[in-house]
This record gives C-alpha cells, structure tokens and sequence, in this order.
C-alpha cells in the first residue's frame, strides 16, 4: 500500500478521533444522528474510500467509548449505547469511585477493540464464499430482518403493523417524484429518506413546538447542577491490563467475541444482554458494576466494529443493524456508492485490514489516553459550552441541505414527512433498526401487492 495513502487514513483517524471526543461526550447524542451525516459527506466529496473507511472505524471507536463518560460523571447517558451503563455507573458514583468507573469503561473500550478488529475480520472472510447465495435473497432477508427486529421489541406488535405502512410511505412519495418530474425515472431516493428517519425525533419535537398548547404545556426544569471531583492520575492507570482483574479481563474478552458473532442482532440489546447475564451472579454491588461496565463497553465496540465490516467485506449489502444504521454510508450513498457499486467492490482484502487496524488502533489510543487523563475538565467545557441543541441543529441542517440536493425543494417536504412519521414511530417504540429494514424491503415489499 501507497505510503502517502497510509498517511491520509492516519490523519483522518486522527481528526475522527479529535471530532468525536468532542461529539461522544455531548449528553443525548444518537449515534447513527452523529456518524452518518459526516461519513456521508466524506463519501460525496469524492474522498478515497479506505480513508472514508479508517475515518469511520476510529469515529466509532471514539464515539462509543467517549459517549460513556457522562455516565460515569454525572450519570447521564451520552448516547443510546450508553443508556444500558447508567445504573452500574451509578453504582460506583455512590462509592465515590466515579474515576474507577472511567478507568473501567476506557479499559473495557480497549479490550473490545483489541478482540473484534481480528474477529470481525475472520468472521467476514469465512462468510465470503457464501455470499452470493446470501444476496440473491437480499430483497427478503431485509423484509425478514424487520419482522426479526419487530418481534424482538417491547412493542412487537406496533412494530410489525408498521412495515407495510411505512414501506406504502416511501414508495408513495418515489412515485410522487417521478410522477412529478422532481427526479428522473432511472434515480431512487434513498440517502435522503435515510437521514429523514435518523433525524425523525427531532423534526417531530420542532413540529411540535409549532403548537402553542402543546409548547405552554412542556415541563420547566431549573438547571441542573453537575458537581465535578478532581481526582488524581498516575501513569500505571494507562495500561488498560492493570486497570482490570482476572475476571473483568475474561468477562471482556468472552462477551465481546459473542459480540462479533450476533452481528445482526441489535446492538443496544445485545450489550443490555450479556451485560447483564455476566455480572447477574455477582453480589458485591461494586464488583458487579465494574463487571457490567467492562463487558458492556467491549461489547458496544465489538457490536458496532462487527455490524459494520461483515456485511461490508463479505456481502456488500446492509444485513446487520449497525450497517444499515451508522454505517449505512460506507453501502449506499449515490451517486457514489450503490448497492451494487459500494467499498465491498472497490476495496480489496489487504485495503480493509489496513484501514480497520489504523483506523481502530488510533481511534482507541487517542481516546483511551484522554479519556483516562482528560476526561473530566473535557466533560466540564462540553457540558458548559457545547448546548447539546447546537450538535442536533447542525445535523438537522446537513439533513435538508443533503434532501434538496437529492430531489428539490419537493424533497425538503417529503424528507420532513417522513421525520414526522418516523418519530412518531420511535416515540412509539418502533426503533431505527426496523424502519430502516424497511426503507430497503419497501421496494420488493410493495410489488408483492401489485
């Protein structure tokens, strides 16, 4: 490989790194709302696609282990990964070891990683000689992942009566366009639609704050007050091994190899899951917190590092939760990449394994360093400086400038609509998962009808 080349995916490692420390410590970040709208446009402007993919393998790894540190600071969740952390994190916050709980999560971070990067990889090359008998059935193997991921909800059955709609809405505004000449009959809007569901929570709120009754009607909250120690670091605290015991160490390791293997299950279940199960036995409340918190954040890397090279290297369709989420840019952004034209055909096998191992191993080093000695007085400025509205504001806006580049004005409103719904629909309990199977099962779906 070009050694000019290997110098442009450690610089973007590096930026994606700095980006998301920045990004992952803002309380209530979605993660597929924060890493889809810069790796989109990364894709679009026309850089290399290793780069796009070292840039995106570090922002993950830095997102996923910065979004748990307001959890262990001041027991808010960074992002929906994290919300599984926040009871164990709080745990130790009562002991008065929120520290610990840092060091805890950076090491359980580093352990994931170190564990999924060669796994992943194995995994994904032993699925390819499957591959093209996986793809001739994508159309229905999306359709399958819905009602999977419908019937493993709380609200499974909200969740299934929602596919046909949902799918009836997309093609519906398709049609429109064509029917209207807002795009030409041979181009498929999709990218745009994708971001109008990541982003549905937030149109749906503005909408309503459109209403009076229900904006008089809001709770006030005074603010409230964080309370930040400054606590005391030692150079021994940056080896991740002496951080963790023996079991913290096993635990890790087991949980985040299953990780890699139920690749397309839901990440957020999967961490609540094996979280759970490994330190249900341990009595000593701190004990079974810095278990929990361990085999959570490996698994949270595992699952996402997994969920997005598996069907990327092997299949090069979208069959996993995490590619077809925060992911979804590395398959699908047009006119650049297609599902018949993506990084799974570009990018050889010697290409992928530079770019996860210099995107994963800087992501990690950068992040696991800050997060062990910076982390605080990082979580102090975030939480006074960076309203968590600017971040959800500039990717609402990315979103309608990416809308009407797709197809107009029309567009705008049509990626607005589907916000509306999608929202909803999440607010509901229908997750992201379900209605983005269904966004690409819409197509097959609706002519089983014609």
């Amino acid at each position: 490989m070009d050694i000019a080349l290997i110098a442009q995916m450690a610089a973007a490692a590096v930026l994606a790194a700095v980006i998301y420390t920045v990004i992952g410590i803002v309380p209530g970040t979605d993660e597929t709302a924060v890493l889809v709208p810069i790796t989109l446009v990364l894709v679009l402007t026309g850089v290399q696609p290793v780069v796009v993919l070292a840039f995106f393998i570090s922002a993950v790894v830095a997102n996923n282990l910065m979004d748990s540190i307001p959890a262990a600071v001041a027991g808010i969740p960074g992002g929906v990964m994290t919300s599984p952390l926040v009871d164990h994190a709080l745990a130790l916050k009562k002991h008065g070891l929120a520290n610990l709980s840092i060091r805890k999560m950076a090491a359980g971070s580093f352990l994931g990683v170190l564990v999924s990067v060669p796994v992943s990889l194995l995994l994904a090359k032993s699925l390819i000689p499957f591959a093209s008998a996986i793809k001739e059935y994508a159309n229905p193997l999306f359709l399958a992942g819905a009602v999977l991921l419908s019937l493993m909800s709380k609200n499974r059955w909200l969740a299934l009566a929602s596919i046909l709609p949902f799918s009836l809405l997309i093609e519906g505004l398709r049609y429109l366009y064509w029917g209207t000449g807002a795009v030409p009959k041979d181009t498929t809007v999709s990218i745009s639609f994708f971001l109008g569901i990541t982003i549905g929570p937030v149109i749906l709120t503005l909408f309503e704050l459109l209403n009076r009754d229900k904006r008089e009607s809001l709770k006030r909250f005074e603010a409230k007050k964080i309370v930040l120690k400054n606590n005391s670091y030692e150079r021994k605290q940056l080896n991740p091994f002496h951080v963790m015991d023996k079991r913290e160490w096993a635990t890790g390791m087991l949980a985040s190899v299953i990780g890699c293997f139920t690749f397309i299950l839901s990440p957020v279940g999967v961490t609540t899951f094996l979280g759970e199960l490994f330190a249900s036995r341990i009595k000593d409340p701190v004990k079974k917190a810095s278990v929990a918190i361990v085999g959570m954040n490996g698994l949270a890397n595992a699952t996402y590092i997994s969920g997005a090279l598996i069907p990327l290297i092997a299949l090069g369709i979208p069959l996993s939760p995490v590619a077809i989420g925060p992911a979804n840019a590395l398959f699908n952004a047009p006119p650049v990449f297609t599902l018949k034209h993506n990084m799974h055909h570009i990018l050889s096998g010697g290409d992928f394994v530079w770019a996860t191992i210099i995107g994963a191993g800087i992501g990690i080093v950068i992040t696991y360093f800050i997060a062990i000695k910076y982390a605080q007085p990082i979580c102090a400025f975030v939480f006074k400086k960076v309203p968590h509205e600017a971040i959800l504001g500039l990717f609402f806006g990315l979103v309608l400038l990416l809308a009407y580049m797709d197809a107009g004005w029309m567009n705008v409103f049509g990626v607005l609509l589907i916000g509306i719904i999608s929202g909803t629909l999440h607010r509901w309990g229908v997750n992201y998962g379900i209605m983005f199977m269904t966004l690409y099962s819409a197509p097959w779906l609706v002519t089983l009808f014609h």
